[in-house]
């Protein structure tokens, strides 16, 4: 009954996603930006790829006839045979956006150097040899259509796409050549003629590249796992906005409790990414992105936290005096001789505050300071409320984005019950030091392992940098491709989470 329940949330959730009211405005927690730089380097980035393709693909023989008026010959057979590109270039390859559409894709000017076996015949002689042949004038043009499926994956699409080759020149070489060189333009027709249908497939071939790569990107994660309590939304909630200058990709940017994908009790505002091209990727992060964070975290309960003695101390700065002093304070108010522990339990969840150059975090939690004597069971010192002032260091380490918290303030209220009895300064310099050494290095080292940034497959971040302005953090970045980059696995659709009693498995993409 409850594996049937589960299933049947799955599907409710799956078709709100699906069905959202067309007049409703969804604004995103995480929006990307794709400058004309990061074009520009994909023609750089992938001539290489283009090259090494072109050398791999096999050319089938060109063969045919021709009459040869001025040899007075009626017919002449000839095949080109062991075609090999031996070099090629693309001097003037430009991507461009097309604003509302996609991204144009135009080569010009392109030519080639072709090593080929030929043989004629015809009814006065036959010969073969070796041959040259240039072509010039290549042109090619496309262009992308970005669009969003139904699952929030991006998808490509390749329209008007034509190309040609203008010129060629053979040259000959063998025994006859000598005379065959003087009257090889009237077979560069033909030739030129038979390479046009055979460019007439480039077309076709590209689309199919074009429908791989689309398949591809629809494999890249946009559920992330991001620790043992919450998921991360990564999907797009619109096709991209083209302008002239840049392509905005708008994503969810929303985290989920493991067990409750229900949206937070509020909803993203609006945002406007700064007019900068200095950088490939401009990544805007906006304050409902760490406010859904900071309420799923909340919601998921990983914001409590019982640390005993030992933890502690293991976590505190490595001063046996300073250690023994904090101890002594506690003896001294309570007289005590056995263990202790801290119970440390956030109230609300953690708020969220990003002003310019500046990134907090406020956490109300309450603390209760517990013994357990011997043969007894857990007894409670202390139980009080707090309210602790973070600041947010920020980096990028990889590809994902890493945070760790320093304590700025800390304030202490108790119960007017315990204000006689209970020194309060005391207590808040005491729990601030537990706090400070003790429990926030444990919580960093939790936070190390990050938020990991969308980022296409082995394409790493270089020359990032990472700036706090009003409502959202921008992240200003270069991008590498790096064939050989390693990347952990991904999530790559609904189906491969299973939250059923509480699990979670995930099938990496191949």
């Amino acid at each position: 009954m409850h594996t049937e329940m589960v299933q049947v949330l799955w599907g409710c959730f799956l078709l709100w996603n699906l069905n959202i009211a067309p007049s409703q405005t969804i604004y995103p927690g995480i929006k990307a930006r794709i400058t004309q730089r990061t074009l520009d380097y994909g023609i750089q980035a992938g001539m290489e790829t283009i090259e090494q393709m072109i050398m791999e693909k096999s050319i089938p023989d060109l063969k045919g006839s021709e009459s040869l008026e001025f040899l007075k010959v009626d017919y002449v057979g000839y095949n080109f045979s062991t075609i090999k590109i031996k070099a090629f270039s693309f001097p003037n390859t430009s991507l461009a956006f097309v604003p509302g559409v996609g991204i144009k894709v135009l080569t010009n000017h392109g030519t080639a150097n072709i090593s080929t076996h030929w043989e004629v015949k015809s009814p006065l002689f036959q010969d073969a040899g070796g041959a040259d042949l240039f072509l010039s004038g290549a042109f090619f043009t496309g262009i992308l259509i970005l669009s969003r499926n139904d699952f929030g994956h991006p998808t490509l699409k390749l329209q008007d796409c034509h190309a040609q080759v203008s010129h060629a020149h053979v040259s000959f070489s063998g025994e006859l050549s000598v005379l065959y060189n003087p009257f090889a333009e009237p077979m560069e027709k033909p030739i030129l003629k038979n390479l046009n249908e055979m460019v007439d497939l480039l077309c076709p071939m590209i689309t199919n590249e074009v429908e791989a790569l689309s398949a591809n990107l629809s494999m890249l994660e946009v559920l992330t796992k991001i620790n043992n309590h919450t998921l991360l939304d990564y999907s797009l909630i619109n096709s991209p906005e083209i302008t002239e200058n840049y392509m905005d990709l708008n994503l969810k940017g929303t985290f989920y409790p493991l067990e409750n994908l229900t949206d937070p009790p509020f909803s993203p505002v609006p945002f406007t990414l700064p007019e900068r091209s200095d950088s490939m990727l401009y990544v805007g992060i906006s304050d409902y992105f760490f406010k859904s964070a900071s309420f799923a975290h909340f919601t998921a309960g990983a914001f409590n936290v019982t640390l005993s003695t030992k933890e502690i101390s293991n976590h505190l700065v490595q001063n046996s005096q300073g250690f023994g002093n904090m101890l002594s304070r506690i003896a001294e108010i309570y007289i005590l001789s056995q263990p202790f522990m801290v119970q440390i339990m956030a109230t609300e969840p953690p708020v969220i505050n990003l002003q310019p150059g500046n990134f907090t975090l406020d956490i109300p939690a309450s603390i209760m300071v517990l013994t357990q004597p011997k043969n007894s069971t857990v007894e409670t010192i202390v139980s009080m409320d707090f309210v602790a002032s973070t600041s947010v260091g920020l980096v990028i380490l990889g590809q994902r984005l890493v945070c760790s918290l320093s304590l700025n303030r800390f304030r202490l209220s108790l119960p007017e019950s315990n204000r006689s009895s209970i020194e309060v300064l005391r207590f808040e310099n005491i729990l601030s030091s537990i706090l400070h050494f003790g429990v926030l290095p444990l919580v960093n080292a939790k936070l190390q392992r990050g938020f990991p940034l969308p980022n296409p497959y082995k394409i790493s971040f270089v020359n990032s940098d990472i700036e706090v302005l009003e409502g959202f953090l921008l992240i200003s970045s270069d991008l590498k491709y790096e064939p050989n980059l390693k990347q952990e696995p991904r999530i790559h659709s609904w189906e491969a989470l299973n939250l059923i009693n509480g699990h979670w498995s995930g099938k990496p993409a191949p």
